[in-house]
C-alpha cells in the first residue's frame, strides 16, 4: 500500500466555513489523509478537539500518523460517518465536515479497483471488511438491477445497453478486473474524441452502490445535524451532481419554516415551525483556478454549508 497522501480540496473555504477556534469541538466524518483535520486542529490551537473517522483502514492509519503532532487533542475511529450520532453526544460539536467520494490514494492503487486507468480487481470497497464487491454486483445482479444502478446513481443514458451486454458476456467469462469491464463499455460506446471515458459513469455508479454511499449520506446528514450545537456549522464537499442534489435538498428541507404531513407538500396542510438550519451558501462554493491547476481532481468539487439554528 503506497503512502496515503491526500491533498485536501477547498481547504481555505472549509476553514472559513467552520471557523475553528480554541476550545472548539469538531467532527471529521471522512478523515482520508487528515489534511482537513490537521488544519482544523491547527486553527483551533491550543485546546480545540477533533473526533474523526473513516471507513478505510489505510486512511485511519495515515490519519493517526498525520495528527500525531496534535496528540491529546483528537480521537479516531474506523467506521462510517453515518454512525457519528451513535458515537458523539447530541449538541456536542461546533463544526462537522463531510468530504465525500473517493480519495486520490484509493484511485491510484490498482488493487482497490476504483479506477479503470490501471488494471486491478473489480473491488471498489471503501471498507475491505465488508463482503459485497463490484464484481459481485456485475456478475450477480440482473440486467434490470444493473440498469437501475447505472441510471439512478450516475444518470447513464446507455444504462440498459451496458447492463444487457454485461449479463450476456458474464455467462462465458465472469467479470474480474477493471480493464475487462472498461473494455466492454468502450467497445459498445466508443469514445470518439470525448474527453470523458465512456466507463466513467458506470464505475461511479458501481462504487456508490457497493458502498451504499447515498444511504450513508442521508443518514449522515441527519446525524451531523443532531450532534451540532446551535450555531454550529456543517460543511459538505461533493464531487458529482447526485451527491450535491441530496445535500441541497436536505438543506432546503431543514431550512423551511414549516412542516407538512406525508410526502407531498400541500400548502393548505402546512404547519409552522422554527427552521432547523440556516443555509450559509446559497450557491455551492467551487475551487478557484489556482487550486484546479495544482490539483486537477478538485475541479468537480462543490462545498455547501449549513448552520444549525
Amino acid at each position: 500500500m503506497p503512502d496515503f497522501l491526500h491533498k485536501p480540496v477547498l481547504l481555505a473555504e472549509v476553514l472559513e466555513a467552520l471557523q475553528p477556534c480554541p476550545g472548539g469541538r469538531y467532527a471529521d466524518g471522512t478523515l482520508g489523509g487528515a489534511g482537513h483535520a490537521a488544519a482544523i486542529l491547527a486553527g483551533s490551537s491550543p485546546t480545540g478537539w477533533v473526533s474523526g473517522c473513516d471507513r478505510d483502514g489505510a486512511a485511519v492509519t495515515a490519519a493517526q500518523a498525520r495528527l500525531a503532532q496534535f496528540a491529546g487533542r483528537f480521537e479516531i475511529r474506523r467506521g462510517n460517518f453515518a454512525e457519528l450520532a451513535e458515537w458523539l453526544p447530541p449538541g456536542s460539536c461546533d463544526g462537522v465536515l463531510l468530504d465525500l467520494g473517493v480519495s486520490s490514494p484509493q484511485l491510484d492503487e490498482a488493487g482497490r479497483g476504483f479506477s479503470f486507468m490501471q488494471d486491478g480487481p473489480l473491488d471498489m470497497r471503501m471498507d475491505d471488511r465488508q463482503g459485497l464487491t463490484a464484481a459481485d454486483l456485475v456478475n450477480g445482479a440482473s440486467a434490470d438491477e444493473l440498469a437501475k444502478i447505472f441510471w439512478e446513481l450516475a444518470d447513464e443514458r446507455d444504462s440498459r445497453r451496458f447492463a444487457r451486454a454485461m449479463v450476456h458476456d458474464r455467462v462465458q467469462t465472469p467479470f474480474r478486473t477493471t480493464r475487462q469491464l472498461a473494455e466492454l463499455i468502450a467497445r459498445i460506446s466508443p469514445r470518439r474524441g470525448s474527453k470523458t471515458h465512456p466507463a466513467t459513469k458506470v464505475f461511479q455508479a458501481l462504487r456508490l452502490a457497493v458502498n451504499d454511499e447515498l444511504g450513508s449520506l442521508k443518514v449522515g446528514l441527519a446525524g451531523a445535524l443532531k450532534i451540532l450545537r446551535p450555531g454550529g456549522r456543517l460543511a459538505v464537499i461533493t464531487f458529482h451532481s447526485i451527491e450535491d442534489r441530496v445535500v441541497k435538498e436536505f438543506g432546503r428541507a431543514q431550512a423551511r419554516d414549516y412542516t407538512f404531513p406525508g410526502e407531498q407538500d400541500i400548502p393548505e396542510l402546512r404547519v409552522p415551525r422554527t427552521p432547523h438550519v440556516r443555509i450559509v451558501t446559497r450557491k455551492a462554493i467551487q475551487p478557484g483556478a489556482v487550486e484546479v491547476a495544482e490539483n486537477p481532481r478538485s475541479r468537480s468539487a462543490q462545498l455547501r454549508v449549513l448552520e444549525k439554528c
